[in-house]
């Protein structure tokens, strides 16, 4: 009788655990779906604010090239009045703005790729989400055929579900995640020490192929070229 009483007791206490298991699974799940769903919303929200400065960026390019072709035009006109040293204050005022053209040039080149990264993220994201969720109401449906059938109420088979379906979909989700975080990581690090521009600049400072960056002395080299002297 009392080893009948002791397996009885410790039939209860494993069917409680489980159902104290199985309702602790329910509220990880959904916890983590909010997580999800704000992590998603915290990308969509940097990808515009990306987009934003990209957008920025290039109206002061546009201004840059303006800027740049003006005074260009003045220095010219100096150099054909015989004004050697204002066209001289007018090439390092392109010079000036030539680095600032490159310099916005290179920040949208960086811009395109975090924007396509962020988009690929988005995108992954929300279908990485949709799948939870789809895993969320297996695991809800699971739950609640199996609280019919302690109510004596047998369920339909096809309609069964389980809550390891929903936990194993969880899992693949941050797993995805943390790998595509830490490949699109690599890329950018990868892309900043043996990209064309670290290459290139790499190449000139060893005397092969010209400057990246323009100085003074270049800008008036150029404006020279291009003056007609007057007879």
């Amino acid at each position: 009788m009392f080893k009948t009483v002791v397996t009885l007791f410790r039939g209860s206490v494993a069917a409680a655990g489980e159902e104290l298991e199985d309702r602790t699974a329910l509220l990880i799940l959904d916890q983590q779906m909010r997580d999800a769903a704000a992590a998603l919303e915290r990308s969509k929200r940097t990808l515009a604010l990306a987009i934003a400065q990209d957008q920025q960026e290039g109206r002061k390019l546009e201004a840059t090239c303006a800027h740049i072709a003006d005074l260009e035009t003045r220095a010219v006109a100096a150099l054909d009045g015989g004004r050697e040293d204002l066209a001289k204050d007018a090439a390092e005022a392109i010079a000036g703005l030539e680095a600032d053209r490159d310099a916005a040039m290179t920040a949208r080149a960086l811009f395109a790729t975090e924007i396509a990264r962020l988009k690929r993220q988005v995108a992954s994201a929300q279908a990485r989400i949709t799948e939870l969720d789809r895993g969320r109401r297996l695991a809800r449906a699971s739950d609640a055929v199996r609280s019919l059938r302690r109510s004596g109420i047998e369920a339909a088979r096809p309609y069964e579900s389980t809550l390891p379906e929903a936990e194993s979909t969880l899992r693949r989700l941050r797993e995805r995640q943390l790998e595509a975080q830490a490949a699109d990581d690599a890329l950018v690090e990868l892309d900043a020490a043996t990209g064309p521009l670290a290459t290139a600049e790499r190449l000139a400072e060893q005397g092969f192929g010209p400057r990246l960056k323009t100085t003074a002395d270049d800008v008036l080299a150029r404006l020279k070229s291009k003056h007609t002297p007057t007879a």
